[in-house]
């Protein structure tokens, strides 16, 4: 066998690190030398070549393990470079260093500096739910250890390791998830540490130093990425609050803007006179929703929005909470309706009650507030407008009531007798037309308490139609443009009474022609529509109006004219005519027939005509006067009006 000189044993060494071989082929050529009997000094020049060969081939592999961990350190800052979740980066660091120190188990914990307390976050191997949400003091555990003395730690057997307190639920845990060698590094920013980087084994391998090195850097690496993320987090936070600051703050600045607009255009109907409707317009335009205007009785002025009235019950409650918000003041929330009064330091004019589901903030609650004040400040106008004119009003009306013309009973102006010039100077400013036809009403109602309410409301419509008024203890004086004073009543009667929720009796008297001619004409009819209210109230038509030739034979008593004539025509006026017309007798058998105690058997006798021409005439009665004019009531003013007819001639 040939035995190879000492330079080819060295080439074929270089052979095998030139390869990478594993260590066990190294023994190869020595084994070789000493089977072909190499002399002692070759057998011995190729050990030492051999031991050479292993140093050098174990730096090349150590050189080679370092520039993977390199690598992978490179690796592992690209990717947690490109991450920004806080959990994403944490997974990505225990899953790196579980692979590159070969561990069964790497987790990751954080300090908690408020609680005293190292976190579980992460984990990469585990088996053990109680393990992955343990808590560690300070102090306390290899963990605890660590995260308070900022300085690596590595144990062979976690169980029996001596050098760290051992508390019994980290200890449950640990042997939950078998844990024997465990390694922990501190995550560090600077000299504050911010948790600890773990690897762990399931068996008794203990992790070498350079193994702490390696883990010490991941751990370096993870404290940045960490800190960047929390850095982003706060960051992305502040902004998300600033943007909501600013959203804030841009409603805010809306509410405020819409809130002026309104306030401007508020101010603009007080200038311009608008009334309560306005104001209402103006709240459901910029806040939406219904906005109802009550009186201080709780009955709607005007409405703007959808136009469904307020419930009985609603309305109830509404004015309940509305004289508690007025003790205190503000707006307040009852359901889905937001109440404001309508008030003056002493007096509660009315409420404003909003129909809305939105929520309103404390901007748009000012708004609902200031359209208070604004229809507070609209009544107090027009109440104060119609005071001033309802004096005007009533001071002439009392004047035309009294015979008098500026204040003088017998009619002289500057000298004259004719003081008709000064009397049409006041109709004109008063808005009356001195040749048109006039009626007066006497309107009587049942309460004192409704005086103040019954003068406003008669000043007003005086006011719209062109008439006066004029309030006299319990009664309101009306002086109307129209010819109809029965139908002028009764529209009064029903509107007054509607305004003060109360029965109003109306007497009316005229037409009057010429309010300057003739000084005497509306005292007279004055005087009769107050006999026509007096009767209506004996008779007990309360809620009603009439004038004297609608109460029959009662007006004909207290008619100023006793136009009997009228009285004529109007219950008896058909027959007359049909028997003027037609030469007949229905007059005649009228008489007759109420003589002989309407039979009509003794009225044909009475006649001397057949008991069917009788029953023709009859039927032709009930078609001229209607079906009721053998009614008690209707039969006597009949009755009446035949006597009066014979004594007439």
């Amino acid at each position: 066998m040939t035995v190879r000189s000492p330079l080819t044993s060295c080439n074929v060494f270089l052979d095998l690190l030139a390869r990478e071989a594993a260590p066990v082929e190294f023994e190869e050529p020595v084994v070789s030398a000493r089977a072909a009997g190499a002399a002692p000094e070759t057998l011995a020049q190729l050990e030492a070549a051999k031991l050479a060969a292993l140093r050098v081939s174990a730096g090349m592999r150590r050189q080679a393990r370092r520039e993977a961990e390199l690598t992978a350190l490179f690796d592992l800052a690209g990717d947690l470079a490109a991450l920004r979740d806080l959990d994403a980066i944490l997974e990505a660091v225990v899953r790196r260093a579980r692979r590159l120190l070969n561990a069964d188990i790497a987790y990751v914990t954080l300090n908690d500096d408020e609680r005293g307390e190292t976190r579980m976050r992460m984990t990469d191997g585990s088996i053990s739910a109680a393990f992955r949400r343990l808590r560690i003091p300070l102090g306390d555990g290899l963990g605890g250890l660590v995260a308070q003395t900022a300085m690596p730690y590595s144990t062979d057997h976690y169980a029996a390791d001596p050098q760290f307190r051992h508390r019994a639920h980290i200890d449950a845990a640990v042997a939950e998830e078998a844990l024997v060698s465990i390694l922990g590094v501190p995550m560090r920013l600077g000299s504050r540490v911010i948790g600890v980087l773990y690897a762990a084994n399931r068996s008794e391998r203990p992790f070498a130093p350079e193994k702490a090195v390696l883990l010490g850097s991941l751990a370096a690496h993870a404290a940045l990425a960490v800190d960047n993320a929390r850095l982003l987090a706060r960051t992305r936070t502040a902004l998300e609050e600033l943007d909501a600051v600013n959203g804030r703050i841009r409603a805010r600045g809306a509410a405020i803007e819409r809130a002026a607009q309104a306030h401007d255009r508020m101010t603009a109907l007080v200038v311009r006179g608008g009334d309560a409707g306005d104001v209402a317009a103006v709240v459901t335009e910029v806040l939406g929703g219904t906005l109802h205007v009550l009186d201080a009785d709780g009955r709607c002025l005007a409405t703007s929005g959808d136009q469904v009235p307020l419930a009985e019950d609603e309305i109830s409650a509404v004015m309940a909470v509305a004289g508690a918000v007025h003790n205190r003041g503000g707006t307040t929330r009852h359901g889905d309706l937001w109440i404001s009064p309508v008030a003056t330091p002493g007096e509660v004019l009315g409420t404003l009650v909003l129909r809305t589901a939105a929520e309103l903030g404390d901007a748009d609650r000012r708004i609902l507030e200031r359209a208070a004040l604004v229809t507070a400040l609209l009544l107090l106008l027009r109440s104060s407008a119609a005071e001033a004119e309802a004096r005007v009003q009533g001071e002439l009306l009392d004047d035309l009531l009294d015979g008098r013309v500026d204040g003088r009973a017998d009619g002289r102006v500057d000298g004259r007798a004719d003081g008709s010039a000064a009397l049409e100077a006041r109709m004109r400013r008063a808005n009356l037309e001195a040749d048109a036809p006039y009626v007066v009403l006497s309107a009587r109602y049942a309460s004192p308490r409704h005086r103040g309410r019954a003068a406003f409301w008669a000043a007003s419509h005086a006011a719209a139609a062109h008439g006066l008024a004029a309030a006299r203890g319990e009664e309101i004086v009306l002086l109307l443009p129209g010819d109809v004073p029965g139908e002028t009543a009764r529209r009064v009667a029903k509107e007054l009474g509607a305004a003060l929720a109360a029965p109003v009796t109306v007497g009316a008297a005229g037409p009057i022609r010429d309010l300057t001619r003739d000084l005497t004409g509306v005292p007279a009819a004055h005087r009769e529509a107050r006999r026509c209210a007096d009767t209506l109230l004996a008779l007990d038509r309360l809620d009603d109006g009439a004038d004297a030739r609608e109460l029959g034979f009662v007006g004909l008593l207290i008619g100023t004219h006793r136009d009997a004539r009228g009285f004529l025509d109007s219950t008896l006026g058909p027959v007359l005519d049909y028997d003027a017309r037609r030469g007949t007798s229905l007059v005649r058998t009228l008489e007759t027939y109420f003589s002989s105690r309407c039979g009509p058997s003794r009225t044909a006798e009475r006649l001397h005509v057949h008991i069917n021409t009788v029953h023709q005439r009859l039927h032709r009665v009930s078609r001229l006067l209607g079906a009721d004019w053998q009614e008690p009531e209707r039969a006597l003013e009949i009755q009446l009006a035949l006597r009066l007819h014979r004594l007439r001639g």
